[in-house]
Order: structure tokens, then C-alpha cells, then sequence
């Protein structure tokens, strides 16, 4: 038999949705469209102080 070195537990995965509740909840849509909106503030404070 072949040793995969995982131990009869979980093997590494766990459930964080049981564990931990944050205040902070955000859809992807909104992750997204920070990361849009950061990514074009830095666009253009480049333009503007070069």
C-alpha cells in the first residue's frame, strides 16, 4: 500500500463558514468592481503626477 502521508483527520481541508462569520460581507461583483476601481485610480494618479 502506498503512504500519501495525510492522517485519518481531514487531510488539510476545513470548513471556514462554520468557524469564523465576518461582518463584512461582499459579493464578487463588488470584489471585482474595488479591484476596477483601485486599478484606475492608480492609472490615473500616474498620468496625472508624471
Amino acid at each position: 500500500m502506498a503512504d500519501d502521508g495525510l492522517g485519518a483527520g481531514f487531510g488539510g481541508l476545513m470548513r471556514y463558514n462554520e468557524e469564523y462569520n465576518s461582518k463584512f460581507k461582499f459579493g464578487p461583483g463588488v470584489v471585482v468592481g474595488m479591484i476596477i476601481g483601485v486599478i484606475v485610480l492608480v492609472v490615473g494618479l500616474r498620468i496625472f503626477y508624471t
